[in-house]
């Protein structure tokens, strides 16, 4: 009996070593390389996982940044959002690389359809989200553009950068937004994008993305764009086009001159963490230079009246007569 247990153990033994060297030389054989580089590059990034790079993680971006950096000797278009210029200067640093850095990037919500500007006409009870709800209906308001308040795109951050406002019901986007692009692809309208965050924060942009002709849009909604190209003829620099009756800004040519918001007939052009307006005031009635003390004025000169008596050349006549006959 014993004998039997024996010769088992060593053949199941003998089997399970035979195996082992097999797996060995099959590990070796078809063993797949991978960059320690990677690992380190890997280590540099925030360990987001986010996908706004438009990888499924961080591995996949190290590994991508990895490649292209042997065999295009650069990794121009790769940029990881969340940990922005100063995480891709550490990469660089680790390639061996020079790394232009890139603007930094803000979600902005391309709607204004409050309660006030877009009034409910009627009411949708059962959707649960934004995605349901695009499919289920046009909207409550009737803009078939307009944003659904559901929170969708709440939900798909993982930054805490954006809530929902509830006197507006529209997302509200924050400074801890780091441009993972999560809430731009969670978003069934499509009414958040992704701008340049501009100087000191600044940035201007068509609030609307309602792509109906004047009439209906306005009807719909207050402050929608009615595609009236009043702000494209005021633009100079070519930042404005208007597509489909909808205007569009490119925050690459804009310079924030702010006239095209001036124009806007419906508010549809926000400007954002710009000062307030000085009030327009007349224009004084004299405009007093320094040095020259030169004086502008609007009024008409008013011409002196100077007194003339209509008798007086006669009267010089006839004494000038007078004293001709007395000598």
């Amino acid at each position: 009996m014993e004998s039997i247990i024996l010769i088992a153990v060593a053949a199941l033994g003998g089997v399970g070593f035979v195996a082992a060297v097999i797996l060995f030389f099959v590990a070796k054989k078809f063993k797949v390389y991978e960059d320690p580089v990677i690992d380190i590059v890997e280590e540099a990034l925030p360990a987001a996982n986010c996908g706004g790079c438009g990888f499924p993680g961080c591995r996949a971006f190290a590994e991508a940044t990895v490649n292209s950096a042997k065999e295009n000797k650069n990794i121009d278009g790769l940029n990881c959002p969340v940990g922005g210029n100063d995480v891709m200067q550490e990469v660089g640093k680790i390639l061996g690389l020079e790394v232009e850095a890139s603007a930094p990037l803000i979600a902005v919500v391309r709607c204004n359809g409050t309660p006030t500007n877009h009034p409910a006409k009627v009411k949708f009870e059962g959707a649960t989200s934004c995605t349901f709800a695009h499919a289920l209906h046009g909207g409550e308001g009737g803009c078939q553009y307009s944003c659904l308040g559901l929170g969708e795109c709440v939900e798909a951050c993982d930054f805490d950068a954006i809530h929902m406002n509830p006197e507006t019901g529209l997302p509200v986007v924050n400074n801890k937004c780091t441009a993972c692009n999560a809430c731009v692809i969670a978003c069934p309208r499509d009414i958040i994008e992704l701008r340049k965050k501009g100087p000191k924060d600044r940035r201007i942009f068509v609030s609307c993305v309602n792509a109906e002709k004047g009439a209906p849009a306005k009807k719909n909604c207050q402050t929608a764009c009615i595609g009236c190209s009043k702000c494209e003829k005021v633009c100079k620099f070519d930042a404005i086009t208007i597509t489909s009756f909808l205007a569009y800004i490119d925050f690459d040519n804009c310079t924030l001159c702010r006239k095209c918001v001036e124009e806007c007939p419906t508010n549809a052009i926000w400007e954002v963490n710009f000062k307030p307006r000085k009030p327009k005031v007349d224009r004084p009635a004299s405009v007093v230079e320094k040095g020259a003390e030169k004086v502008v004025s609007k009024e008409k000169p008013i011409p002196l009246e100077i007194s003339v008596d209509k008798d007086q050349p006669k009267k010089e006549n006839k004494e000038n007569n007078n004293k001709e006959n007395k000598e």
